[in-house]
């Protein structure tokens, strides 16, 4: 199963990456408090949660932004790119209110045998929060966002001179993360499982 990344997109995202360090965290909270970084288009109304036995991603990109929640303000996330990416036993959920039923979870369960991973290319997130165990291969801190040279070239309408960071490679263990959106250009999900959970049956 692959899925194309939307055309026309400002900022292309997928589900799975990392911020590597407190500074670093700290360095794109000012920016962002500073207004010094660019708003992306609008998304849904709902966070949605990811967890990841193993990541292991080459050539590495984050910078800071902004998403627009549909019917609510302005947020500020981490976006965080990898050119390729293999991932063991993911497990992707949202918990959806219906009218006059209840909560309902969406879950998605994809690569549980870690001789068939999930593959991923050009991928993207918009990410609020993370906790994971994480290595970085060669990494840079503080990188201008229009002079990165590792990992998918930043979108259009990033602020020139702004905070990034990037690296060779990353491996994350134990990931668990919310996010708001997520893209690829090739999202290869094997042993694919869906699901529906009355109630709250979330991934984590």
């Amino acid at each position: 199963m692959e899925s194309q990344a939307r055309g026309g997109t400002r900022w292309r995202r997928f589900g799975l990456v990392m911020v590597p360090s407190v500074a670093a965290t700290a360095a794109i909270g000012v920016a962002l408090s500073q207004g010094a970084l660019a708003a992306s288009f609008a998304v849904s109304g709902q966070q949605f949660k990811v967890s990841v036995d193993k990541l292991d991603g080459d050539g590495f990109v984050q910078y800071g932004a902004m998403v627009t929640p549909a019917g609510g303000e302005e947020r500020p996330v981490a976006v965080s790119a990898f050119d390729h990416a293999t991932i063991n036993n993911l497990c992707q959920s949202v918990v959806l209110p219906v009218p006059f039923f209840g909560d309902v979870t969406v879950k998605i369960g994809a690569g549980s045998n870690p001789d068939n991973p999930v593959e991923a290319d050009n991928l993207f997130i918009d990410l609020e929060q993370l906790n994971a165990d994480a290595t970085f291969t060669n990494i840079d801190i503080g990188v201008a966002a229009d002079q990165t040279t590792k990992g998918p070239t930043p979108e259009a309408g990033t602020l020139p001179g702004s905070f990034a960071q990037q690296a060779d490679g990353a491996v994350l263990t134990d990931v668990r993360q919310t996010a708001w959106a997520t893209s690829a250009g090739t999202f290869k999900l094997s042993d694919l499982d869906l699901s529906l959970h009355r109630g709250a049956n979330e991934c984590f």
